[in-house]
C-alpha cells in the first residue's frame, strides 16, 4: 500500500483510460488504502457518464498487482447484485486480452454514474439534524444488509466512494472492496458515515485528508456524538460509536441493528412532523418566560412582574427546603417520612456518642458509600452527573436512565450504578427504591469500580416492584465496589426506562 500520494501522468481531467474508451472528467476521491483513484468518466462507446474505481500501481510490484486482481475478482463477483443504495457493476477491466488500460493501471471497475452529491461536500456544510441523518443513511444500510445476506462484501467504508442521490439517500457509488474486507467493516463503515453525519467528522483509518478526524478521549475510543454535540439522541449517537467498536461485549456486529435503531428514530421523527402546530393569536397570553419577542404594553409588564415576584417566592422556598435537607443530611435526628435513615460516616458505641468505633468489629446496619457513579461498558453513561442522587439519602431525587427503543440487550447489555466504599464491606442486602416496576437487577461485587464486566460476580438478583425492594445477598468476601446492574428496564415496545430514587447498603454481622 503506498503512503504518499498517487502518482499517474494519464489520470488527469481528458485523459483517455480503458483502451481509449472511457474519458476523465472529475476526480471524486483517493481510497489510498487499496491505492484506488475514483473519477467520474465518459464513457464513448455508450455516451454516457460512468464512474471508474481505478487501481494504480507499479506492474513490476508483485504485491501491487496482486491487490489488484483480488479487488477485480471481488467487484466481479459483486456485479449480480443490484440495490438502491449500490451503483450497479457495469464492466471489471484487468490488464491483457489485447486492452491497454493505461501507464501503470492495474485494473479499472466500472459503475453507473450515480447523480446528486458528493458525501463529503455535504458535510462541508456542518452536521445533519438526527432525522435527516437518518433518512439519508437508510438505504445504504438496506443495501449492505442484502449484500451480506447474499454473501458479498461491499467495500462502504470510506467517504469518497458515497454519494448522495438528488432524492436525498446515500449510495455507494464507487464499488469494489479492498482484498482483505469483511463484513464487518461494512458495518464498521455504515458506523463511521452516521458518526460523519452527526458530527462532520470521520472515525476509520485512512478517511481523505479533507475531513476531520473524530476525537478520542483518555482510552483511545472514539467520543460519542453526544458528547460533541449534546443534541444528538442518545441511541443514534450510541449505535454510531458501537458500530466502530471491536469487543465483544457492547458492539454493534451487523447492520439489522443498525437499521432497526434508524427505523425507529425516522418513526419518531415522523410522529414529531404530525404534531398539530400551536395555533395562532398571542402565543405570549399567560406565559411566564418568552425568548421568541420582547414584552410589550402595560399589561405585559404587569404579567412578567408579577411572574417575576411568583420565581423570587418560590426561590426562597427552595432555598429553606435545601436548607432543612442539609442541616437534616448532617443531624443524628430521623427526619421522617417513612423512608430508612441511612447512616453516614462513622457510628458511635453505647455511652461513647460522638466518638468514632474502632476499626473491628463493624456493627450491621446501614453503610454508606463514598461514591456513586454510572457503569456503563459501551463508554456511553446515562445521565452520568446524576448519578449521586441515587444514594443522598431523599427519594425525591431520582437517577434515570435513558429512555430505549428497544430492550437490553439490544444496545448494550445493560446499565449500572457502580458504589465505592471507603473500606471492603460485607453486605447482607441492598434495598432498592424505585418507582420503575418490573426492572429487573443483578448485584454484583466488583474488584475496580471500571472492572470488566465479566469479572465481577453476582450475588444476588431480584425483580424490582414499584416502591421498595430488598435484595437479600448470597455470602461474599468483603468488597470495595459493589455493582447495581440493570439486565432489564421497566416499560415495554419502544418506551423502555427505569428509575432508581434511592439504594440502601446494609452491612452484614
Amino acid at each position: 500500500m503506498s503512503s504518499g500520494p498517487i502518482q499517474n501522468t494519464s489520470l488527469v481531467p481528458g485523459g483517455v483510460i480503458g483502451g481509449g474508451r472511457y474519458r476523465l472528467l472529475e476526480a471524486s476521491g483517493v481510497d489510498r488504502r487499496c491505492d484506488a483513484e475514483l473519477w467520474r468518466a465518459r464513457d464513448g462507446q455508450l455516451n454516457r457518464d460512468v464512474a471508474l474505481t481505478v487501481l494504480v500501481g507499479n506492474p513490476a510490484d508483485q504485491a501491487s498487482v496482486a491487490r489488484a486482481k483480488r479487488i477485480t475478482e471481488r467487484a466481479t463477483h459483486a456485479a449480480s447484485f443490484t440495490h438502491p443504495g449500490v451503483a450497479r457493476v457495469i464492466d471489471v477491466l484487468t490488464p491483457g486480452a489485447g486492452i491497454q488500460l493505461g501507464d501503470g493501471i492495474l485494473g479499472i471497475v466500472v459503475a453507473e454514474w450515480t447523480q446528486g452529491s458528493e458525501l463529503v461536500a455535504l458535510i462541508a456544510k456542518g452536521p445533519l439534524q438526527a432525522g435527516a441523518a437518518t433518512r439519508l443513511l437508510e438505504p445504504l444500510g438496506a443495501a449492505i444488509e442484502g449484500a451480506h445476506h447474499a454473501g458479498l462484501v461491499l467495500g462502504a467504508d470510506h467517504p469518497q466512494r458515497i454519494r448522495v442521490t438528488p432524492d436525498g439517500r446515500l449510495r455507494l457509488a464507487f464499488p469494489g472492496p479492498r482484498p482483505d474486507a469483511i463484513a464487518r467493516d461494512d458495518v464498521k463503515g455504515l458506523g463511521a458515515v452516521l458518526y460523519l453525519l452527526l458530527t462532520g467528522k470521520w472515525a476509520l483509518p485512512g478517511g481523505p485528508e479533507s475531513v476531520p478526524v473524530a476525537p478520542t478521549g483518555p482510552d483511545g475510543a472514539v467520543l460519542a456524538p453526544s458528547a460533541i454535540h449534546p443534541y444528538v439522541p442518545h441511541e443514534l449517537s450510541s449505535v454510531a460509536v458501537r458500530s466502530l467498536e471491536d469487543t465483544s461485549v457492547g458492539g454493534i456486529r451487523t447492520s439489522a441493528a443498525i437499521l432497526q435503531v434508524l427505523d425507529q428514530i425516522s418513526s419518531s421523527e415522523a410522529q414529531t412532523a404530525m404534531i398539530d402546530p400551536v395555533p395562532g393569536g398571542d402565543a405570549d397570553d399567560g406565559a411566564v418566560w418568552t425568548t421568541q419577542r420582547p414584552v410589550r404594553g402595560k399589561e405585559q409588564k404587569r404579567k412578567l412582574m408579577i411572574s417575576v415576584a411568583v420565581l423570587a417566592v418560590a426561590t426562597l422556598g427552595v432555598i429553606a427546603w435545601l436548607s432543612f435537607q442539609i442541616v437534616s443530611f448532617f443531624s443524628d435526628e430521623p427526619t421522617g417520612g417513612g423512608g430508612p435513615t441511612v447512616v453516614i460516616g462513622q457510628s458511635a458505641e453505647p455511652g461513647q456518642s460522638g466518638q468514632p468505633a474502632p476499626p473491628a468489629p463493624r456493627p450491621a446496619g446501614p453503610v454508606q458509600p463514598a461514591s456513586v457513579g454510572v457503569y456503563d461498558v459501551t463508554n456511553q453513561p446515562d445521565n452520568a452527573n446524576r448519578s449521586s442522587r441515587a444514594a443522598d439519602g431523599n427519594p425525591t431525587t431520582v437517577w434515570q436512565t435513558e429512555n430505549y427503543f428497544q430492550p437490553f440487550p439490544a444496545l448494550k447489555p445493560g446499565i449500572g450504578l457502580m458504589a465505592g466504599f471507603a473500606e471492603p464491606v460485607k453486605l447482607a442486602s441492598v434495598t432498592i427504591t424505585s418507582p420503575s416496576e418490573g426492572t429487573v437487577v443483578e448485584i454484583r461485587v466488583a474488584g475496580a469500580p471500571d472492572a470488566p464486566l465479566e469479572e465481577t460476580r453476582v450475588i444476588g438478583t431480584a425483580t424490582l416492584s414499584a416502591g421498595q425492594t430488598q435484595i437479600q445477598l448470597n455470602d461474599h468476601d468483603p468488597a470495595q465496589h459493589v455493582l447495581v446492574w440493570v439486565t432489564k428496564l421497566a416499560g415495554s415496545g419502544r418506551n423502555n426506562k427505569s428509575e432508581i430514587a434511592e439504594l440502601v447498603y446494609t452491612r452484614a454481622q
